[in-house]
């Protein structure tokens, strides 16, 4: 099995899929909807951020910047284990109580030291997906029903450990830990280096391992993959589990970057999370998606909830409006999209 050297879906076999010869004017059709699937959200993105910085003077500031930038990394992470879970042709719902989860245990495991503050989260939401990777691959239950048990058990275990949530953990001011979510590097805050330096090993994971390869074959086409050798329960089970451990790094990013456990957040994080990772081009029935899609599908969701804020006369749920119709919009075009590919 060769590498895959591309984000293209790929065979059973682990190679792309071969030209076939037909008209000059089909593969160029073929060629511009797959550049639109792929990067649309990107040309979309540019387009409103420029109009943006001409229409609001604090919008291009370096200051309104960073604190996108940062305030994005958190859902960027959550969105990069979703890729891979989409990819495969699963969802994964329990992602947003993972992220709470996380980040209470952080601020709880900071009593103890840094290191802890930091593996506490990553074992305990990493032992959930391995849980809920095994109901999938190995009892073959529907993904949506195991992450929804998982979604309101790490909730309900949030709320054991906060009394409630009446208990809120603090993270003491000059820590290690506290200096990871608020320092600054080259005037851009530490959890967005960290963030880019996740999407670039997932982008080396899907492009490079065979392990990438492995995911594409299972969401393309799972019956295939099984035939050709690829080990689709083992597949499944660590894309999970790799899905609730960046949500659990993600926790505690951000309980760091508050400096506290804060137990209301995380709500409604799954669906921006899987809006983002569908808007960036990977398609909801699996086989296809991008690591660098899903990172401009947060970027674009961020840009359009701060130009809401610069409006200031309209209120905030009017940005879950718009993304909501944005993503229908992308829904609706990626299917036409994949219709015209296929009669090409």
């Amino acid at each position: 099995m060769t590498a895959v050297k591309t984000d293209a879906p790929v065979t059973a076999a682990g190679e792309p899929p071969k030209e076939t010869d037909g008209p000059v004017g089909s593969g160029r059709s073929e060629r511009l909807s797959a550049l639109v699937q792929q990067h649309g959200a990107l040309a979309v993105l540019v387009v409103v951020s420029i109009v943006a910085s001409f229409s609001f003077d604090s919008f291009a500031t370096g200051d309104n910047v960073s604190n996108m930038a940062t305030s994005s990394a958190f859902l960027a992470i959550v969105a990069l284990g979703m890729t891979f879970v989409i990819i495969t042709g699963g969802i994964d719902l329990s992602v947003g109580s993972l992220f709470a989860l996380g980040g209470v245990l952080a601020a709880w495991g900071s009593r103890h030291g840094t290191l802890v503050a930091l593996l506490l989260p990553l074992v305990v939401c990493g032992a959930i997906g391995v849980v809920n990777g095994l109901l999938v691959a190995r009892s073959r239950l529907a993904p949506f029903i195991v992450t929804l048990a998982a979604m309101l058990g790490a909730r309900g275990l949030m709320l054991a450990l906060t009394d409630e949530g009446a208990d809120t953990y603090l993270i003491g001011k000059g820590s290690v830990l506290a200096e990871l979510g608020q320092g600054s590097t080259l005037g851009l805050g530490n959890p967005v280096w960290i963030t880019l330096g996740l999407f670039v090993a997932g982008a080396v994971v899907l492009r490079r391992t065979r392990f990438g390869q492995h995911v594409y074959a299972v969401g393309g086409n799972e019956d295939a993959a099984a035939l050709m050798g690829a080990p689709v329960a083992r597949t499944k089970i660590l894309v999970y589990t790799l899905s609730a451990v960046l949500a659990g790094l993600a926790g505690a990013l951000n309980a760091a970057w508050l400096a506290s456990g804060v137990t209301i957040l995380g709500n409604g994080m799954e669906l921006e999370a899987i809006s983002a990772v569908v808007i960036g081009g990977t398609l909801l029935t699996g086989g296809l998606g991008f690591v660098s899609g899903s990172l401009v599908g947060v970027l674009l969701l961020k840009v359009i909830q701060n130009v809401i804020n610069q409006i200031g006369s309209l209120d905030s749920s009017y940005q879950q409006v718009v993304s909501g119709a944005f993503l229908a919009v992308v829904v609706i075009a990626q299917t036409w999209l994949g219709r015209r590919r296929n009669v090409l």
